[in-house]
This record gives C-alpha cells, structure tokens and sequence, in this order.
C-alpha cells in the first residue's frame, strides 16, 4: 500500500462481466499468432502515463519511438490504462485471457500470477537481458517463485522516516542525524512539539487502513512480523506489536507531541508537513514531491531517514510480468524494451537529464533497482547528482542506510489485515485508558480468522 506514480487500468466498470466486455477493447487486433499482417512481432504492454501526466506519458511515447526505430521488425503497442493495475479488473483480465503481453504487477502479485498460472517461465530468456544480474538480487526475487522469474522489476521503495530539517534546527536538535530508534522519535518529537504554534513532533495514519498498514511497517522495524512464515497465523500479539502501540500511546498521551487531532490519513499528514507545522511522520520517498506539488512544501524543508528501529522496514514496489501465451519472440522483444524503459540508467524512467529539464523532480534516493556499488548503481547515481534539482544532501541519511534492516513485502490479504489494525491503532490514539494487551489479543484472533478463510 502506498501512494502509487502509476496505477493504471483501462476501465473503471465494477462488475466483472463489463470488464470482461472493456477490457476485451483493449486488447491488440495485432496479437493473433504473436505476429503483424505484414510478419513483424507484435507487443501489446499496458502501464503507458495518462494523458494527465505528459512529461512521463511524452517521455513513453518518445521511448516507444526509439525501441522501434531500433527493432524494425517488432510492432509495440503499448495500452493507455490508468491506474497500471485496477484491482476490480485485474483478475478478470488475467481470467478473461485479455492481459496484455507484458503487463504491470506489484511484487505482492507475483506469487498469486503464478498460482493460476497466468505468467511466463523467462527464466532461460532473462540471461540474455542487458542488465539482468546488476539487478539488485532482492528485487530479482521479488518475482523469482520455485527458483523459476517470472517477471523484471521496474521501480522500488521503502519506507524511511521523513523529517523537517528547518524544525530540528529549531527544537535544538541536528538536523543531519535523524532519530534511528523509536525512544529517540519519541525524545526529538516531544522537542518540536514543545515550539508550540501549533507544531506537532510526529504524526501517523489511523483510519481507512492506512494505520494498519503503518502499525505493519513499524512493527517490521521492531523486528516483528505481521503474519507467520507460513501465512497461516497472525504474529501480532507480541512483545514487538505491544511495543509498537505503547509507544503511539505514550508519544500522543504523556508527550502530547501528536496532536490532539487523529484519524488522520494520507494526504492530511503530508498537508502538515506541506504547512512547515509536522516534525515527523513515516514515509516512503514519493512522497516528497506530493508535498512539494501539491501541499506547497519546500523541498529544502524535507529530508529522509532510516526507518528507526533499524530490525526491518516495509518494501514495495512494481515490475512486469510476461502473459503465459507469449511467443518466445514476443518475450524477447519484451526484454528488449524493458532493457530500455527500466534497465539502463539515464534511458526510459531513469531519464532523468529529460526529467530534470521538464522540472520533475530528479535526486530522491529511490527507486534503486541496480545492486548498490554495482557499474550500473554508481552511474545511475552519477547521472541523477549531475541533474538534480532537489536537495540531495537531506536524503544523505536515508541513501546510506542501515545494514541490518531487512526489507520486507506486505502480508497476505493485506488490506483486510489492515483493516483490523486500523481499528486497534485507532483506539491507542483517540482513548487515553485503551487496554493494549486486550487490543492486541483481539487483533490476534480477527486475523487468524482472515487467513483461515483464506485456506
């Protein structure tokens, strides 16, 4: 769960027979046989930007261009969907047999592609890619099941702790050391709160799942886990999920450096850190310029950490997946754009010398495909410090991290497990005599119910 770039979809019918019937329109009269009229191999890939983005959608359109000025003999076309993937759509597309040859997944899809076998086997053709092993080797995972790819992984994220360097100046506090445990958040928040006019030390989510999806990022931190290894049982009632409340408990009711104020999602906590009023939330990298853009914050104002805890913290992220009736030709030519659009640093989303020059913002330290000190991360970084036109400096503490945080994927059935969560994080933060150890325990117990219905 995140705030995504690009989630796009060619319909927005609800019911599954009318997206059947839609996304049958979006499918290329070309693909029969893998082959045009005239003997070319034909491509259909969906995630193209929408008409509303036009510096990405013009970079797609240009990039589309030059792969077909290079490869006469393949016919790409590529689905104008928005967003990349519509969950009310999705599994009819894959059902329906309308998915396009190469299409967007999140990693939390991947495993579930496979399952009804709806992906390609690429893994004898991935060796031929340009690129393949500088990948970083977690991310290669992401969409590796049984030891077999399935998929290219196209961005990633993680979440970090987002700051505001101009109030840690402010509240005493060094504004290029970041809090890496939750005891020194819970210290720095209440020094910025204590500035009064409103300023509030730290914020987070607590309704519409987004807390849930939050309590499961920092319980990651704390070196915890949602759900067991074998997704069966809820691993919520813990030492490390108690000490994950206890601390929202005490930072909102014994600290008032919360706010009185909750309930809060998304786009509330990035307007107050729009308003130069939030000392600190956590937060993955997107979200900056989403402030910036529409919040009116200054990039300069905005700075990133590690996630505090420094055991683990929550990963994300996208990629393609290659449509189990493809061609072996149709699977090579779809290796060869991805080399383009998604493997090769200063070309297709890793532009970013077009990027900067249309005024997007280049120099956030993610996404971060390439293996870190690998020739394609170190000339990616080069290229992105050559063009940046945000502050890199302030992302310095994020960038080189910690060692020993573990990144790791949203549980299965995420949004319903999200759902309890909110709830319980909810009531740590609107009722100052919530009984942790009974919120817990009844957490415990609705999520084993979800995953047992799951099977």
């Amino acid at each position: 769960m995140r705030s995504p770039g690009f989630r796009r979809t060619c319909t927005t019918a609800i019911a599954v027979s009318l997206a059947l019937t839609a996304v049958a329109a979006c499918s290329s009269s070309k693909d029969s046989g893998g082959t045009t009229a005239d003997g070319k191999t034909a491509l259909t890939i969906n995630c193209m930007p929408p008409k509303s983005n036009k510096v990405d959608r013009t970079s797609f359109q240009n990039d589309i261009k030059t792969f077909e000025k290079a490869n006469p003999k393949i016919d790409l076309t590529a689905h104008d969907t928005f967003p990349c993937e519509d969950p009310k759509t999705f599994d009819a597309k894959l059902a329906g047999g309308q998915m396009e040859n190469v299409f967007y997944t999140y990693f939390t899809d991947v495993k579930h592609v496979v399952s009804i076998n709806q992906a390609a086997d690429i893994t004898d053709y991935v060796k031929d890619m340009p690129g393949w092993n500088e990948i970083d080797p977690k991310l290669r995972a992401m969409y590796t099941v049984d030891g077999k790819v399935y998929g290219v992984p196209r961005t990633n994220y993680t979440m970090g702790l987002l700051y505001n360097p101009t109030l840690f100046k402010k509240a005493g506090l060094d504004p290029n050391k970041p809090p890496t445990t939750w005891a020194e958040v819970r210290a720095d928040a209440k020094k910025i709160a204590a500035l009064g006019h409103g300023t509030v030390g730290y914020a987070d989510y607590s309704a519409q799942n987004q807390g849930g999806w939050h309590f499961v990022a920092e319980l990651y931190s704390q070196g915890g886990q949602a759900v067991s290894a074998d997704g069966k049982k809820a691993t919520v009632d813990t030492p490390q999920g108690k000490a994950v409340l206890q601390n929202l408990h005490d930072m909102r009711w014994k600290d008032n450096s919360m706010g009185s104020k909750q309930l809060l999602i998304i786009n509330d906590v990035q307007q107050m850190m729009g308003t130069g009023k939030l000392g600190m939330y956590v937060s993955a990298p997107d979200n900056i310029p989403t402030i910036a853009k529409q919040y009116g914050g200054d990039y300069k104002n905005m700075a990133l950490g590690p996630m505090p805890g420094g055991q683990g913290t929550l990963a994300g992220g996208d990629g393609y997946m290659f449509n189990k009736k493809d061609t072996p030709a149709q699977i090579k030519a779809g290796l060869k754009f991805l080399t383009l659009e998604t493997n090769t640093p200063g070309k297709g989303l890793s532009n970013w010398q077009y990027l900067s020059a249309q005024k997007s913002p280049v120099g956030l330290p993610e996404p971060r495909l390439w293996t870190q000190g690998s020739d394609y991360d170190k000339k990616n970084l080069a290229l992105k410090k050559q063009y940046a036109n945000v502050p890199v400096e302030n992302y310095q503490a994020f960038a080189d991290g910690n060692p020993n945080l573990t990144p790791r994927i949203e549980p299965p059935n995420a949004q319903q497990i999200y759902s309890v969560l909110d709830s319980t994080v909810s009531a740590v933060l609107t009722n100052k005599n919530a009984d942790i150890d009974a919120l817990l325990k009844g957490a415990q117990s609705k999520i084993d119910s979800v995953l047992a219905q799951q099977g």
